[in-house]
Formats: C-alpha cells, structure tokens, sequence
C-alpha cells in the first residue's frame, strides 16, 4: 500500500505540469478559449502598440529662419490716380464726378505709397533672393530685412521675373557676400504625406513657422498656363507668399504661392525644380523665353478615346491650328490627338502646354499624333511665346490657348473644371484673373488675382471671347462697371479704359 503513493505522486505532478505548459503555450499564440467566435476582423495587440512621436522643429527652424526675408514694397499714386478711384462708373454722375475733380485739383500734388507684404528666400551668398512675381509686381521700392539682422532692412531690385509661373529673382542691394543661403531639393522626390514646413511674414507679423503635410501633388488651380502646384495643410496665410516650403532634412521644396480663401487647410506651392529650370535665365535676361507651338487644345475625354480608336483616353486633342504658327507648318489639323513630343508621353493637355514652355525658341521639336485611327510623326520648329500674339489669338478666335491679356493689363484664362472646385463656384462661366499688369488701367481698381469677372457693363460673359466683345464696346475715357466672384461672392468692381 505504502508503495503505490509515490506513483500516484508522480502522476498528479505530470498532470500539473501538463496543465501549466498548455496555459503558457495558448497565452503565447493568443489561441482564443474554444467558447468564443473567432472575428472576421484583424485585431490589434494593444501591448505592442507604438506612439509616433514628433521630433521637435527647432533645430530645422533654427538653420531655416536666417535664409528667409521679409519683403516690403511701396507704389507711388498721384493725385489723378486717385482721382479716378473716385469717379462714378461710367460717367453716369457728371455732377459727382465735376465736385472730386474740383476737390483733387486743389490738393497740392502729392504721391502716396501703396504698401503691400511678402516672404522670399535667399538662394546666394552675394543676396539673390526668390520669391513670388505678384509680391513684386508694380513695385516702385522694394525693401527686404533678415529675422537674424537686428531688423536692418535692405533695400533690393528687381533682377526678373516670369509671370506664368508667378516666380521672381530680385537683389539685395549690398555689398555683403556672407548671406546666409537656403539649400534647393528635389520637389520631384516629394510623396504625399511627407512632413514639410512653411516660413514666412503672414499678416506682416514676421517670421512664422507653421507645419504640415505634402497634401497632394501636381495640382492644377487655374493659376497660369504651367500650373503644378504641391497641396500642403501647412498654414499659408497673406504675406506668406514666396516664403519657402521646406522638407525635414531642410532643403527648400516649393515656393508658397496660393490659398483657397473659402476653405481650411489648403494652401499651394510651386514646386522648386520649376523655379531651378528659369533661375539662370532670369538672372541673365531678366524673363523667360518659352516655346510655342501655335494650338488650341483640350481634354480627351474617354468618348471622345472610343470614338477615334484610342485604347486609353490620354494626349491633348487639337481644336485650332493658328496661321502661320508651328503647328501649321508641321502639318497638324483639327482634330489630331498628340500623343507624344520628342519622345515623352503626353498624359493631358496642361502636360503639352507644360512640356512645350520649357522648350526654346527655334529647337526642332518631333510630334507624334493619333489622326484617323493610326500614328503620324510630324516635326517642326518652335517659335517664340508672345503674349501679345495670344492676346490677337483671343480677339480673333474667342478662345484662350493658355492665357489672354487685354487692353486693361488683365492675364486672363478660362474657368477649367479644377479652378471652379478650388474657388468653390457654382458654374464655370466666366473668365479668371491670373495676373494684373502694373502697367495697365486695372492694377488701379480693386480687382484682385483669382476673382472671376461674369459681367462687362451688365453684359454676361461666359468665356474670353464673350468677355473680348463686351470690353471693346467700352469706349476710351469711360469707366466699365465689372461683376466678379470673390471668395464665392459677388462684388462690383469699376474699371477704368484708358
């Protein structure tokens, strides 16, 4: 009897045993108790959960901050500039109009400056600074201060600039050549969801540093001819304008251009390796020469890829060969799809418009169409972009093949389905501002950059064509009561025809 205790011993020994290794191998695999429903959904292990910690920006903004200016312009307006500000639209007042005449004749004469704020960057030892076109543009002074300089303010000119990419090189005046210098990136090498920041002098307060997201790439606002902008959330707000985007090993990647008055988030940027194609150019000639092909172009829709045999709807179909241009001489018609130029594929219609402005004057370019369901390589040479021959191109044709300007100083361009969603309007009927010439009669309205002009003296505009017509029915010396859409509302605007 005494012998059998130890083997029964034994076997309650193995029994825990078993038991205590069947726990700890069912805790180690996470087998589920045989009572429960396994899910049909991936559960997370909450004990091995990791926190994304942000690193602090400090040391970014620290060796960023010293490269970016603040920039300060001042216009000069006379006594009749502002006389006219004054006048009743379209004459309609003689009375009105006889007592500010009377009143501005007996002011002594005067100029008062029109202030306006930006940002820019520094980009060489010896004070080469980038920044926005329209941060600079009609300035009579400009004035730049360093956040590290004790608020010394310099003054600078202007050196060039592009208006249809919106990019300007001015110089500080000095003889200093220890400037701090901004590191150009690779804006190519952005992805989505990459971590950047803005600096810049948003509402004159200074230097600023806000923080965000690459939003979205190659967007297209309505902008210019050649628009490619990054979308960041990165705060951008009125003075931030050709400040510098910048990525976390510090390099500059955009130049904050724009904002979407009517939303939260969205601010767009030029990509850097746009602006590295012209600085030299700029620096040298002061402008862009751009090549032209002569074409009015639109999108190819997937019917339109059906009903002519392509297999994907891609390339710019042609809606107009001009006289005597490039494309004639090659042989283009109506109708033709280019597809491809000296061997790069043509997605859709902005990446010809593109491809072609990065091209020169006189380079011998290959084009390959889609005509009556099969391939046609053609060749010819570019010309060089003109905008007055875009503007002829508008008056005879009612159509934009980019921009137009008319004889008011106003760049001009369609509606395009992208600008109506970004400036949240209802249709998109009418024509879009892109830039307003200090040279002409309008830079002394109140018309503003992205407003969108629907009437002409009471006359409804849908297109530029439409708009061309109603302008020149003004006569010289009148003022033209203009309805636009701002910030998605309406606004009268008087223009004067000089």
């Amino acid at each position: 009897m005494n012998k059998r205790i130890p083997s029964i011993g034994v076997l309650i020994l193995v029994a825990v045993c078993s038991g205590l290794v069947g726990m700890y191998i069912a805790t180690s695999l996470k087998l589920p108790p045989t009572s429960e429903a396994l899910p049909f959904w991936k559960e997370g292990r909450q004990e091995s959960a990791s926190h994304v910690l942000m690193p602090s920006l400090k040391s970014l903004a620290k060796t960023a901050s010293p490269t970016v200016v603040n920039i300060r312009t001042t216009r000069r307006i006379s006594n009749d500039d502002l006389y006219r500000r004054f006048e009743s639209p379209g004459g309609q007042n003689e009375w009105f109009d006889e007592f500010f005449r009377k009143f501005f004749e007996h002011l002594p004469e005067q100029e008062l400056d029109q202030r306006s704020l930006g940002s820019g960057f520094i980009i060489s030892k010896n004070g080469y600074v980038l920044t926005n076109s329209h941060v600079i543009s009609g300035a009579d002074e400009i004035f730049v201060s360093l956040s590290d300089d004790d608020g010394q303010e310099y003054r600078a000119k202007l050196a060039g600039k592009d208006d249809n990419t919106d990019i300007a090189l001015i110089k500080i005046q000095s003889d200093r050549d220890d400037f701090p210098v901004a590191v150009l990136g690779d804006s190519d090498s952005l992805e989505i969801g990459d971590w950047i920041i803005a600096i810049g002098n948003p509402f004159g307060f200074g230097h600023t540093l806000t923080q965000g997201i690459v939003s979205a790439k190659a967007r297209v606002i309505g902008a210019g001819p050649y628009d490619n902008f990054i979308q960041t959330d990165a705060a951008i707000n009125p003075g931030n304008s050709g400040g510098p985007l910048i990525n976390m090993d510090g390099e500059v990647v955009g130049i904050n251009t724009a904002i979407v008055s009517s939303g939260q988030g969205i601010g767009f940027a030029i990509p850097i390796n746009m602006a590295k194609q012209i600085l030299q150019e700029l620096k040298e000639t002061g402008e862009v020469s751009r090549g032209w092909l002569g074409v009015a172009i639109q999108e190819v829709t997937p019917e339109i890829a059906r009903a002519v045999g392509l297999q994907e709807p891609a390339g710019a179909m042609v809606t107009a060969v001009y006289p005597g241009d490039p494309a004639e001489k090659a042989g283009i018609r109506n109708g033709d799809i280019i597809v491809e130029i000296n061997g790069q594929k043509i997605p859709d219609p902005m990446a010809l418009t593109r491809l072609i402005g990065g091209l020169k004057p006189e380079e011998k370019v290959t084009i390959v169409v889609w005509r009556d369901a099969r391939i046609v390589t053609l060749s010819t040479r570019l010309e060089k972009r003109s905008d007055d021959r875009i503007t002829e191109l508008g008056r005879l044709h009612g159509e934009s093949p980019g921009r137009v300007k008319d004889k008011l100083g106003l760049v001009l361009g369609d509606v395009t389905p992208e600008a109506q969603k970004q400036l949240n309007l209802d249709e998109s009927a009418g024509v879009l501002v892109l830039d307003i010439e200090p040279q002409g009669s309008a830079a002394r309205s109140k018309l503003q950059k992205l407003d969108v002009i629907r009437q002409v003296g009471g006359t409804d505009v849908k297109n530029i064509g439409e708009y061309l017509a109603a302008l020149e029915k003004v006569k010289h010396g009148q003022s033209v009561l203009m309805l636009v859409m701002r910030n998605s509302r309406p606004l009268y605007v008087a223009v004067d025809i000089e």
